[in-house]
C-alpha cells in the first residue's frame, strides 16, 4: 500500500495521535506561569494592532491561559478563549476573576473550531495556532470564523530568532513527525501569504527580550515549565540529555547580550494582522 492509498481513517488516527501528544505536552510543566512572565506584555500590542473595541466579538485561538483574551476583555470586548488543552484554563479563569472581566472558555481544536462562519470581528493567537499540525487547515478555520472585513491578529516566533533556533536545536535531538512543518514558518511573511491567499497581510518584526539571572537559570525554568522542552528532555536518555543541554547552552551563549554572566536574549517574533477580504 502506498502513502496515497492509505485509508482516510488511518490519517485521522495519526492526526488524533499527534494532537493527543500536543495536548499532553502543553498540559505538562507550568506554561501559564511562564507565559505570564514572558508574553503578558505582548497581548496588549496585538489587541491594539487589531483595533479591538467595546462590544466586539473576539476569539482567542490556542489561547492557553488567555494572555490575549484577558486584554481583549479589558477593552470591553465579548471574548471567547479556545484551546485544545483545557487544563490551562484554570489559571486563565483565576486571572479573569482577579481583573474583574468575563471570558468564555471553550475546549476546541484550532483545526476544527466549533463556531459558525463569520462569528467574530477579531480572531487572535499569540504563539498558539502556530503549533497546529495542519497549518493550512488551521489558517482556513481562522478565516472561516472571522467576518468579512474582520481581522486576524497573530504573534509568531520567527525561524531566525531565538525561539526559532531553539526549535531547530530541539528537532536535531528529537526529530518531529515527518509530516509536521516547523511552527516558526508562521513567523515569515512568505508563509503567511501562502496560508492566507487573497487576504490583506500586514506584518512587522518585533523583539521580546528574555531576561534571566544566567543561561543556567533560563534552562532550569524552561525545563520545568515549557512543555516542548520538558517533553524533549523526558524522551532522551541521560547522555543524550547532556548533549541537548550542551547545545541549548551554546545557543544561549551565542545569542546572549547580557553583561556579567546574566542573560538577555532578543527573541524576534512577527506581529501580523490579516484583514479578511
Amino acid at each position: 500500500m502506498t502513502t496515497t492509498d492509505r485509508p482516510a481513517n488511518a490519517d485521522a488516527a495519526a492526526d488524533a495521535a499527534v494532537k493527543a501528544k500536543h495536548r499532553a505536552m502543553w498540559a505538562s510543566g507550568d506554561y501559564p506561569a511562564l507565559a505570564h512572565d514572558l508574553i503578558a506584555d505582548l497581548g496588549p500590542a496585538l489587541v491594539d494592532a487589531c483595533g479591538v473595541r467595546p462590544g466586539m466579538r473576539v476569539l482567542d485561538v490556542a489561547a492557553g491561559a488567555g494572555n490575549a483574551a484577558l486584554v481583549a476583555a479589558d477593552a470591553g470586548a465579548d471574548v471567547v478563549a479556545a484551546d485544545l488543552t483545557p487544563e490551562l484554563f484554570a489559571a486563565g479563569r483565576a486571572a479573569a476573576a482577579e481583573r474583574g472581566v468575563e471570558v468564555t472558555w471553550r475546549e476546541a481544536d484550532a483545526e476544527a473550531l466549533p463556531f459558525a462562519d463569520d462569528s467574530f470581528d477579531v480572531v487572535l493567537s499569540t504563539f498558539g495556532v502556530m503549533f497546529t499540525p495542519n497549518q493550512e487547515q488551521a489558517a482556513a478555520e481562522l478565516v472561516r470564523v472571522v467576518r468579512k472585513g474582520g481581522r486576524i491578529g497573530l504573534a509568531s516566533w520567527t525561524p531566525d530568532g531565538f525561539i526559532g533556533q531553539l526549535f531547530k536545536t530541539l528537532s536535531q535531538h528529537v526529530p518531529p513527525p515527518a509530516a509536521i512543518r516547523s511552527p516558526a514558518l508562521w513567523g515569515t511573511r512568505a508563509r503567511l501569504a501562502e496560508l492566507f491567499p487573497g487576504h490583506h497581510v500586514s506584518a512587522t518584526n518585533q523583539v521580546f527580550h528574555f531576561r534571566y539571572k544566567s543561561p543556567l537559570h533560563w534552562l532550569e525554568i524552561f525545563k520545568t515549565c515549557y512543555g516542548p522542552m520538558q517533553r524533549a528532555f523526558a524522551s532522551l536518555d541521560t547522555p543524550k540529555q547532556t548533549s541537548l543541554e550542551t547545545d541549548i547552552l551554546a545557543l544561549l551563549e551565542r545569542m546572549n547580550r547580557g553583561p556579567g554572566g546574566t542573560l538577555i536574549v532578543p527573541g524576534e517574533y512577527l506581529e501580523a494582522v490579516i484583514t479578511k477580504q
